[in-house]
C-alpha cells in the first residue's frame, strides 16, 4: 500500500548517468519529486516523534498507516447528538471517513503497582503516555469501569485535539450509584471532595464528543445508595416505583422483567435523561447483557449487549465442542456466536477478552487458551487470534482485558498463599490474573538495594561465586559454577532458620525449606517445597514448579539460563513460600531472609544469606510485551 511520503524508487531516483550530467540528474529528480507531491496533494511525512516511545519496545513498531479520518461525525436525532449508535443492524461509530462497525479497544484499570484500585494512582503523565501508545497500536476505544480522576478526561481530550483524525474514543463504565456524578465527570461539570475509594477534584473538560457509550454494571462497587445512608433519594426523571414495570421516557421494562431488570431499566432511563439534558445520546448498555432482552427503548443512541467473555471463563465457553471455526472444533467461537444470537435486536460487544502471560494458571481451556501458563509472546498471539475470531463470529467489537499488568489482582490458584491486604506491594508471576496487560509492569527493586556478594572463592565447588539481589518479583541469583562444571545441582533455600527436616532433593541439606533441582546438562529443573516432607511445587494441582530453561527475553516464564560459566536464576517469592515478601512474612511467621546453599555430588556449600529491608513503596518500569506487534496487526486488520 502506498502511503503519504512513500514513493516508488524510480520517481525519486534518476538512473545512473555519466559524471558530467550528475547535477542535471539531481535537479530532474527534485523536480520530478515536487511534481509528484503536488499532483498527489501530499507532503513528505516528517520524522515521527511520539511520547509513546518512552515505553521501551514501542519504538520498534512502525508508524501506524495513514488511512481515512476517524474524526467524530455525529448524527443528530430529535436534537440529540450521537457519535455512535446501536440498533438491530449493528453498532456504528460515525466518523468523517465513514462508519466503523467493529470497535477495537482496551480496558484501562484505575491504579498502578503498589496501589489498590480505590487509590486511583495513575498520573497525568502516565495517561498522556498511555493514550499516545494506544493510538500507536491502532486501538480505537479505551474502556474504563469507573470515574477516573480529572486528569484522565483532560489528557484524553488533549490527545484527541492533537490528533483530530485519529482520536481515542471513550467507553465509560459506571455503577448505578454514581450515574449523575459519572455523567458530570465525562462532560466536565463535576467537583467533589476527597473520599476514600473514589476520585476527587474538579472535572472541567467535556469528553462527550468522543463518548461511544455507557455500560452500567449493577454489581460494580460504588458510593452508597442514599437510602442505605438514611437519606431520601430524589426521584429520577421518568422513574416509577420499580416494584412494577419501569416506564421511563427512554427505557421501559417488559412485563416479564424481574425486579432487578426493572431497576436496571429505570437506571438506564435515568442516565439517558442526564445525557439528553446535555444534548447527547450515546448508546447505553448493561454489563453482561443483563436485562437487555426484557426492555424496550426509544433512545436515539440505542442499546447493546456487553459481555466479559474469556476462552476459559465462564465454563460454558469451554463446552461447545461441536462448534467448528476455521476447520476445527472451537468452543469459544461457539460461545460468542451464541451470545450474539441471544440478542437479535441489538449488537453484541465483547468488552473483556484475552489470556494472561504468567507462569501459573487458574483455569484450563481447550486449544491452549488457558488462564495463564503463557509466555508474553504466546499470550499476545492468542489475543490477536481471539480478536479476529470475534469479528468473524459477527460481534460488534472486542476490547482487550487489560492495558497494563495489575499487581493487586488475585487468582484462585494462589489467593490462599498471599496476604490480600498487601498483595499490591509485590508482583507474583505465579498469579495468572496479574498478567493480562499489553504493557508489562516489571518490578525494579529499590535503587538503594544493590547486589549482595554471598560467595567469592575461586577454589570452592560446586560454585565459586554467588551474588544476589531482590526486587518485588524475585530473588535474583548469579551462580559462577565451579570446575569441573557440575552436571546437576540443587539450590537450597532456608527461609525459616531452626526448622529442619529431610534433606532437599539432590542434596544433604536439612535446613532448606524450598529448593530448585537443576539438571545443567539436560536443561531441566523442578521446584520443591518442604511441607510434611518434600513435594513438587504444584499449587492448585498444577506443576507450576517445572522450571523452564532459557533467557526471559525468549520465554517470560523461564526462570534459569546459562551465561558463560554462570547460572542466572530468578526465584519467585511464592516458590519460597512467602505470603508477603514486603514484610518478610511466611504466613504468620517473619522470615529473616533467604539462606542459599549450592549442592552437587554430595557436597553442600553454604553460599550466604540474602537480606532486604521491608518496603511499603514499590519501584517498577513499563515495557511493551514482545508479540504486541501481532496484536496491532490484528487490530488494524479488523478495523472496519
Amino acid at each position: 500500500m502506498l502511503f503519504v511520503g512513500d514513493f516508488p524508487l524510480h520517481l525519486v531516483q534518476a538512473p545512473p548517468r555519466p559524471r558530467p550530467a550528475r547535477l542535471k540528474a539531481v535537479l530532474v529528480g527534485l523536480v520530478t519529486l515536487a511534481m509528484c507531491l503536488f499532483l498527489a496533494g501530499a507532503t513528505p511525512r516528517p520524522a515521527v516523534r511520539t511520547v509513546a516511545w518512552s515505553i521501551p519496545g514501542m519504538d520498534a513498531l512502525g508508524s501506524p498507516p495513514v488511512g481515512r479520518s476517524k474524526a467524530p461525525a455525529p448524527v443528530v436525532t430529535h436534537g440529540l447528538s450521537s457519535v455512535a449508535t446501536a440498533d438491530e443492524h449493528g453498532f456504528a461509530l460515525h466518523t468523517a471517513g465513514g462508519d466503523i462497525t467493529f470497535l477495537t479497544g482496551v480496558n484501562l484499570g484505575s491504579t498502578t503497582p503498589g496501589h489498590l484500585p480505590g487509590e486511583l494512582a495513575i498520573t497525568a503523565e502516565q495517561y498522556r503516555r498511555w493514550f499516545a501508545a494506544m493510538g500507536w497500536l491502532g486501538l480505537r476505544v479505551v474502556r474504563i469501569a469507573t470515574i477516573h480522576p480529572p486528569a484522565f478526561y483532560r489528557e484524553l481530550v488533549a490527545f484527541n485535539r492533537a490528533n483530530p483524525g485519529e482520536p481515542l474514543y471513550l467507553m465509560q463504565g459506571v455503577s448505578p450509584a454514581e450515574l449523575r456524578d459519572a455523567h458530570d465527570a465525562v462532560h466536565g461539570g463535576l467537583k467533589r471532595g476527597a473520599r476514600p475509594g473514589r476520585a476527587s477534584g474538579t472535572w472541567d473538560t467535556d469528553a462527550g464528543p468522543w463518548l461511544t457509550g455507557w455500560i452500567i454494571d449493577p454489581e460494580a462497587a460504588g458510593e452508597e445508595e442514599p437510602e442505605a445512608a438514611g437519606e431520601e433519594k430524589p426521584e429520577a426523571a421518568g422513574e416509577e416505583e420499580t416494584a412494577g414495570p419501569a416506564r421511563g421516557k427512554w427505557f421501559r421494562s417488559a412485563p416479564s422483567a424481574t425486579p432487578g431488570e426493572r431497576r436496571l431499566a429505570a437506571r438506564m432511563d435515568e442516565l439517558a435523561g442526564y445525557e439528553a439534558a446535555a444534548g447527547y445520546s450515546p448508546p447505553i448498555a448493561a454489563a453482561d447483557g443483563e436485562g437487555t432482552n426484557h426492555m424496550t427503548s426509544t433512545w436515539p443512541g440505542g442499546t447493546f449487549a456487553s459481555y466479559a467473555a474469556y476462552p476459559f471463563w465462564p465454563d460454558s465457553a469451554t463446552r461447545l465442542l461441536s462448534y467448528r471455526y476455521q476447520g476445527r472444533a472451537d468452543p469459544y467461537a461457539g460461545y460468542v456466536a451464541a451470545l450474539r444470537q441471544r440478542h437479535s435486536t441489538m449488537p453484541t460487544l465483547v468488552t473483556e477478552f484475552g489470556v494472561p502471560s504468567a507462569i501459573g494458571s487458574a483455569h484450563d481451556a481447550p486449544l491452549g487458551r488457558s488462564e495463564g501458563d503463557h509466555s508474553e509472546r504466546e499470550a499476545m498471539a492468542i489475543d490477536a487470534e481471539l480478536l479476529r475470531l470475534l469479528k468473524d463470529q459477527g460481534l460488534a467489537g472486542g476490547f482487550l482485558a487489560g492495558w497494563a499488568d495489575e499487581w493487586f489482582r488475585s487468582s484462585w490458584n494462589t489467593a490462599g498463599q498471599q496476604d490480600g491486604e498487601r498483595r499490591q506491594l509485590w508482583h507474583d508471576p505465579l498469579t495468572a490474573a496479574q498478567g493480562f496487560g499489553l504493557i508489562a509492569m516489571d518490578a525494579a527493586g529499590s535503587p538503594d538495594a544493590g547486589p549482595q556478594q554471598l560467595l567469592d572463592d575461586d577454589t570452592a565447588w560446586p560454585a565459586r561465586r554467588v551474588t544476589a539481589r531482590v526486587d518485588e518479583s524475585y530473588v535474583h541469583l548469579r551462580v559462577r559454577l565451579g570446575s569441573p562444571t557440575p552436571a546437576q545441582l540443587t539450590l537450597g533455600f532456608d527461609v525459616l532458620p531452626g526448622v529442619h527436616g529431610p534433606p532437599a532433593p539432590g542434596s544433604g541439606n536439612r535446613a532448606a525449606d524450598a529448593a530448585f533441582e537443576l539438571d545443567v546438562t539436560r536443561r531441566a529443573g523442578q521446584a520443591y517445597l518442604r511441607k510434611e516432607g518434600w513435594r513438587r511445587f504444584q499449587p492448585a494441582g498444577q506443576d507450576t514448579g517445572l522450571l523452564r530453561f532459557g533467557p526471559p527475553e525468549e520465554d517470560s516464564r523461564a526462570l534459569w539460563h546459562r551465561d558463560g560459566d554462570d547460572l542466572v536464576v530468578r526465584v519467585p517469592w511464592g516458590m519460597l513460600g512467602y505470603t508477603d515478601p514486603s514484610k518478610h512474612m511466611i504466613g504468620a511467621v517473619a522470615s529473616p531472609g533467604v539462606g542459599v546453599t549450592v549442592s552437587a555430588s554430595g557436597t553442600d556449600l553454604a553460599a550466604g544469606h540474602v537480606t532486604w529491608t521491608n518496603w511499603n513503596r514499590v519501584y517498577h518500569s513499563e515495557r511493551l510485551k514482545p508479540g504486541a506487534d501481532v496484536v496491532r496487526d490484528a487490530v488494524l486488520e479488523t478495523a472496519s
